[in-house]
């Protein structure tokens, strides 16, 4: 199956969250190209309890999907999981959503999809299963084989990446040395361009407060961020920098920059969740294979009250099918 013409598959995340909701919600708002790897009867579940008329069909791989109307495809990976109480961390919940996952990479890498679109996990469900992964990104990484991968969060106003992902801020700054500037740069590039972005305009972000104020607050912008920016100089990437945290995406905004490195988490999350969730979408660089995911959580709290809001899963299908299309016309 080419990817042109692959389904993406999309994972139901963790089943005792707002995840299957948004995945039904989803699907019965819109007719996609689209197969659920989770729990048949988690779907079958939620679906009753939003009172949906959509079916679901169970099926054993994507070749057999035939995306008709009024019908969700679901392809178990649960072993049959029972229903959990909704709103609750479980082991068995944890366990669920890796296994989700996992077929779904699976199924990327032999070209039976052509992307992946996952729905929120919680860390520590599966920390309960022992599955030791502090988030969806280093479980991708490992499953995929890819050498290096990075984060980047995208909306309608800015994009950025991140240079070191989940860990604590004393190691993040231990991390980000002069190879994870460089890397986090081209995977930047790569990643405005399988947007769609030709000639990308890249920014870094300093470390310390007003980019170290020439030595005043820190000397990591001259030993190390500045020097890698030299370097993808030199390969021909246009980047520039280091800027002041406070003020560069302000300035992404206002369309100076196609997208900003950000040198950990909260630097490069706090500005694109502050324009809304509904509208984030997280995009894995350095995949054999596409991967797009909503910038929001399991929500325990309002789980399976139905009033859990889909639209950034749209937006992350969107998205996967924006990247899709580029790598497609690009092959």
């Amino acid at each position: 199956m080419s990817t042109q013409t692959a389904p993406l598959a999309l994972t139901m995340g963790d089943p005792c969250g707002i995840g299957p909701e948004i995945v039904a919600k989803t699907l019965t708002q819109r007719q996609e190209r689209a197969i659920v790897y989770g729990s048949v009867a988690v779907m079958r579940n939620i679906v009753q309890r939003l009172g949906i008329d959509n079916s679901i069909q169970e099926i054993s791989t994507p070749e057999e999907a035939r995306f008709h109307e009024n019908t969700i495809e679901v392809i178990e990976t649960s072993q049959r999981l029972p229903v959990l109480p909704i709103g609750q961390i479980h082991a068995a919940a944890g366990q669920a959503a890796f296994d989700a996952l996992i077929a779904a990479i699976a199924a990327a890498k032999r070209g039976a999809v052509s992307g992946i679109v996952t729905a929120p996990i919680n860390k520590e469900a599966m920390s309960l299963a022992n599955i030791r992964y502090p988030g969806h990104t280093e479980i991708l990484a490992d499953y995929s084989g890819a050498k290096r991968v990075a984060m980047m969060l995208a909306n309608d106003d800015i994009r950025t990446v991140l240079v070191t992902i989940h860990m604590s801020l004393r190691k993040a700054i231990e991390q980000a040395d002069f190879n994870a500037q460089l890397a986090a740069i081209r995977l930047a590039c790569e990643g405005c361009k399988a947007l769609g972005i030709a000639k990308p305009r890249i920014a870094v972000a300093g470390l310390n407060p007003h980019a170290g104020e020439g030595g005043l607050f820190g000397d990591e912008e001259i030993r190390i961020i500045r020097p890698a920016i030299a370097a993808a100089c030199a390969e021909g990437i246009n980047v520039s920098g280091p800027y002041a945290g406070d003020t560069v995406y302000m300035h992404a905004r206002q369309g100076k920059f196609d997208i900003v490195v950000a040198q950990y988490h909260d630097q490069g999350l706090i500005p694109v969740k502050y324009l809304g969730l509904d509208r984030g979408v997280n995009i894995t660089l350095g995949l054999p294979f596409v991967r797009t995911s909503p910038d929001h959580g399991t929500a325990f709290d309002i789980a399976g009250k139905g009033i859990a809001d889909h639209a950034s899963l749209v937006t992350a299908l969107d998205y996967a099918k924006q990247l899709v299309a580029v790598q497609t016309k690009s092959e």
